[in-house]
């Protein structure tokens, strides 16, 4: 029976070539927060460029928001134990969610901080990617908050270009794989994960989680809806949705 690891890898290889995540040369900068996602990328990438035909270099990144229990410390030392080059990012986000008084979830500014401090280190790196570990679950809900919140029908793409030439491609490897086969992948590797949020509670309660609890429920009765869904994304028919003459762009 195919092992978890080398089915993700199979999975993760077809995405990687269909959508050109990885090209010749390519300098990869890679968001590990400590959770099992993005420590099963980096196992990945760490096997793609083993067995590769081109050649592709990557290195990791850790964004630290400043909470003692987020234990970026933890992250740094698995990555250094695995011969992976590793940097850390810092901020201190509860003082900056302080000072704006920002009234909404703390997940939107942290995110917008978090995203800007790894397009600076990508150009400090002379990397043209960023590599990022969301997985066909993420990019389901993603879809699903999207279509239900009125933001139309869109998702997290296996690979985004940038309207500034200036940042990083962003590339999802991992888009094509359901979450369960990488947390039997982490599991696998002994992976403990680390990254816990100050605002976990408020996570909780959010979208992304609802919707996640709500795919899981919907595959009880339709066991293929991930992949399905996935399909549906690459079939849209634009004369059968409700988009009027002439606003096709």
């Amino acid at each position: 029976m195919e092992n978890a690891f080398k089915k993700l890898c199979r999975t993760a290889g077809e995405t990687v070539v269909k959508y050109r995540l990885i090209k010749k040369n390519d300098r990869i900068l890679v968001g590990v927060s400590g959770g099992k996602d993005s420590y099963v990328l980096m196992h990945l990438l760490a096997h793609l460029q083993s067995a590769a035909p081109v050649h592709f270099e990557f290195e990791a990144v850790t964004f630290d928001p400043g909470f003692p229990e987020f234990a970026a410390d933890k992250t740094a030392a698995y990555c250094r134990k695995m011969d992976w080059r590793h940097h850390t990012v810092s901020m201190n986000i509860a003082s900056i969610i302080e000072e704006k008084s920002f009234d909404r979830s703390p997940c939107v500014l942290c995110s917008r901080l978090r995203r800007g401090r790894l397009y600076k280190l990508a150009k400090e790196l002379n990397c043209n990617k960023l590599a990022l570990g969301q997985h066909l679950d993420d990019i389901v809900s993603s879809m699903l908050i999207s279509l239900c919140r009125g933001q139309g029908i869109t998702t997290m793409a296996p690979r985004v270009v940038p309207d500034d030439p200036e940042n990083p491609v962003i590339i999802r490897p991992l888009a094509l794989v359901p979450e369960a086969l990488v947390a039997q992948c982490a599991k696998d590797f002994g992976i403990e994960t680390g990254g816990i949020c100050r605002y976990k509670e408020q996570l909780e309660s959010g979208d992304r989680v609802y919707f996640k609890n709500l795919i899981s429920q919907l595959s009880e009765h339709i066991p293929d809806l991930r992949s399905n869904i996935a399909h549906s994304l690459q079939k849209v028919e634009i004369n059968h949705l409700l988009i009027p003459p002439g606003a096709e762009k």
